[in-house]
């Protein structure tokens, strides 16, 4: 068995043609949706970065595994305590070993474990490749390791290769050299200029004033990501610059798959395409960032094209990115771990139309403390601590009718406001019972100091708001964080 894992960071599914993108962002990849299952409901359980990347290795819950934020202790894996034996069990039941069990040869390309100090993220690879820039690099920089990997060992079989591009996640990176191919095309967008107004007074870092997070700095190095967007032509500038990151991607791994189809390994090769997070593209009045616990940043794509499987199959079920290893480990016939939280989705790739999880908890709590509940048309988001955004501590919206979440409905339906909060309720409740600690992590993001993003960042921000005729919005944040 031959599987190669495609890790797009910072990819939307609504930017790729497969999920009906109108602009032709991601031609490679729609051939390997035609051949698999594309999987529309898929979502971290938790965000950014690190987070989900603990999620889909540790098979756990952020919660549980202790990995919830990007900095201080919530940041790192939680000690496994006194029953440690002389290997971690966890490392020895993480994703990666499930097809070392398998009998398979693994390698990883990826600069993931240096840019977040995430060296468990290596824990079952036999081989990894590390081009240097923590994250930094553009793809190209990238192909080469995993072309080359392949040269060497794609004519044997059981092995599994993770390929990770970062040509996606801000700043927005492709080379200029790639160009623009989307600059004779209109914007294919849901925001209109009366929407692009009250964005502009939007209060929060990555607002359409400050997509440097807490400023509107522009570093020439990446011409495509501007510091701040004024107008609408600016606004299709930064879109143009994402959907050019997602289509240059696609490029450098369409000559992976050309390195397969000219050996013939193509059709018997395992395929998955996935990212970490998506991308808040004007939602919640936030740009250029995975800032929320919504739709928009933990809304993934998932594709699977697995050898003798259903092809060209859309699955709506709701699942999460950490289902993916009990799915493996079942299509591989590997014993299920104990530890794990997820639920195999294999025989939705087997064709047959499973209901999916009833509902979904996501978390966010490296730029925001947020938990959501996802279920039915229904999106219920809970903040801790709103990163400086002004949100309400609750706010609900139905993403059948508003898949951009701009209307927020809690006070037409305080019946589904309430089923989202017992369903978070549950789950928490539910979580706590198998954690082996006793403090929920996200709280111990919030007793040092709130999601490391805004920490140390207040002072500063109330005077840039104040200088760029948002003091209303400064004596509101003054109010709610200064009392």
């Amino acid at each position: 068995m031959r599987i190669i894992y495609v890790d797009i960071d910072t990819l939307r599914p609504d930017h790729m043609g497969c999920y009906g993108y109108g602009r032709n962002t991601t031609p490679e990849i729609d051939k390997v949706a035609a051949a698999g299952t594309r999987f529309t409901n898929c979502y971290c359980s938790d965000a950014p970065c690190l987070p989900s990347r603990a999620a889909l290795i540790s098979g756990m819950f952020g919660i549980r595994s202790g990995v919830v934020g990007h900095g201080g202790t919530a940041a790192d894996m939680a000690l496994y305590g006194a029953a440690r034996d002389f290997n971690n069990p966890n490392d020895l039941n993480n994703f990666v070993y499930i097809f070392r069990k398998a009998g398979m040869k693994t390698a990883s390309v990826s600069t993931f474990p240096e840019r977040h100090s995430a060296w468990w993220f290596n824990a079952g690879f036999h081989e990894m490749y590390n081009v240097g820039k923590v994250g930094h690099e553009s793809g190209e920089e990238v192909l080469p390791s995993a072309l080359g990997w392949l040269d060497r060992n794609m004519m044997d079989d059981n092995w599994f290769l993770h390929v990770h591009f970062w040509d996606p996640h801000t700043p927005y990176r492709a080379p200029e050299s790639f160009g623009n191919p989307f600059a004779d095309e209109p914007l294919d967008n849901w925001i209109s200029p009366e929407i692009f107004a009250k964005h502009r007074e939007h209060v929060g870092p990555h607002s359409a004033n400050e997509l440097e997070m807490f400023e509107d700095t522009f570093d020439s190095r990446y011409p495509r990501q501007p510091g701040k967007i004024a107008d609408m032509d600016e606004l299709k500038y930064l879109f143009d610059g994402y959907d050019t990151g997602v289509r240059y991607a696609d490029f450098l791994v369409g000559q992976i798959f050309d390195k397969l189809r000219a050996v013939g390994i193509y059709d018997d090769t395992a395929i998955i395409i996935s990212s970490d997070h998506g991308e808040n593209m004007g939602e919640l009045g936030i740009y250029s960032e995975h800032g929320t616990a919504d739709k928009a940043t933990c809304n993934i794509p998932m594709i699977v094209k697995w050898p003798e499987m259903t092809q060209g199959q859309i699955y709506d079920g709701l699942c999460y990115n950490l289902d993916l290893v009990p799915t493996m480990a079942e299509l591989l016939n590997v014993p299920k771990a104990s530890i794990w939280d997820g639920e195999s989705f294999a025989e939705a790739l087997r064709g047959k139309q499973t209901a999916g999880r009833e509902s979904l908890v996501i978390s966010q709590c490296a730029h925001v403390c947020q938990r959501s509940a996802r279920f039915g048309d229904w999106l219920y988001i809970r903040s801790i601590h709103d990163g400086f955004h002004l949100f309400d501590d609750e706010m609900l919206f139905n993403l059948a009718d508003d898949g951009y979440e701009q209307q927020d409905v809690k006070a037409q339906h305080p019946d589904i406001v309430a089923k989202g909060a017992k369903i978070i309720l549950d789950w928490h409740d539910n979580m706590m019972k198998k954690s082996a600690y006793a403090v929920d992590p996200m709280w111990t993001v919030m007793r040092e100091g709130g999601p490391m993003h805004t920490r140390n960042e207040l002072d500063r921000y109330l005077v840039r708001l104040e200088a760029t005729d948002r003091a209303e919005g400064a004596k509101k944040l003054r109010a709610k964080y200064k009392g």
